[in-house]
């Protein structure tokens, strides 16, 4: 019977960062993939981001950049940053490690890729910049619900289309890891939202 360590491969020197004695490049990618939620989205406490309800409470970002929208705008550019560091070390971390060819589904993957990214990028649109980056904590609304395109298909577009992105790279690629990276990039989602209702 197999085990996990069959498709995963802890010993590759590419899952080790090039400090001694640092975490593995999968370790940094799974800490990464859990922090973004926290650090925009979810506060056990509170149930609100660390850095969303110190600005509704105390309008540090505000104060700090001169206006609400510098604020968000600023806000939003920490976000995507962080967003691409996840991403760049999730692909690091399944560069090296062993193809599992029952996995490796590229067809599949363009698919869920594809609408991943529709998913993103239209509730994207559809919220504009300060609303897809937490505006409403800014003081920023918007004049009324967003109910079309994605959101008239699931609830929480960019989180499904994230998740599903995250998956098509693994079955792209053919990686367990990255399975299981995706696996808890639904976790943390999930949980996110269940700290919103």
């Amino acid at each position: 019977m197999a085990s996990i360590t069959d498709y995963i491969d802890f010993s590759q020197t590419s899952l080790h960062c090039p400090i001694a004695d640092a975490p593995s490049t999968t370790t940094v990618a799974a800490a990464a993939i859990a922090f973004n939620p926290i650090f925009w989205k979810a506060n056990l406490n509170t149930h609100d981001s660390i850095v969303a309800r110190q600005e509704y409470r105390n309008h540090f970002l505000t104060r700090i950049f001169g206006s609400p929208y510098n604020g968000c705008y600023v806000l939003a550019v920490a976000i995507f940053s962080l967003g691409i560091l996840r991403d760049h070390l999730y692909n690091r971390a399944l560069a090296d490690q062993p193809l599992y060819q029952p996995v490796s589904q590229p067809y599949l993957a363009y698919g869920l890729f594809t609408t991943g990214n529709t998913l993103v990028l239209s509730s994207m649109w559809a919220l504009g910049l300060t609303g897809t980056y937490l505006g409403d904590y800014f003081g920023i609304l918007m004049d009324a619900p967003v109910t079309g395109f994605p959101f008239n298909v699931t609830g929480s577009p960019m989180y499904w289309g994230s998740t599903l992105s995250f998956l098509a790279v693994a079955l792209y690629k053919g990686k367990v890891a990255g399975l299981l990276l995706t696996l808890e990039v639904f976790v943390c989602y999930w949980l996110a939202l269940k700290w919103e209702e």
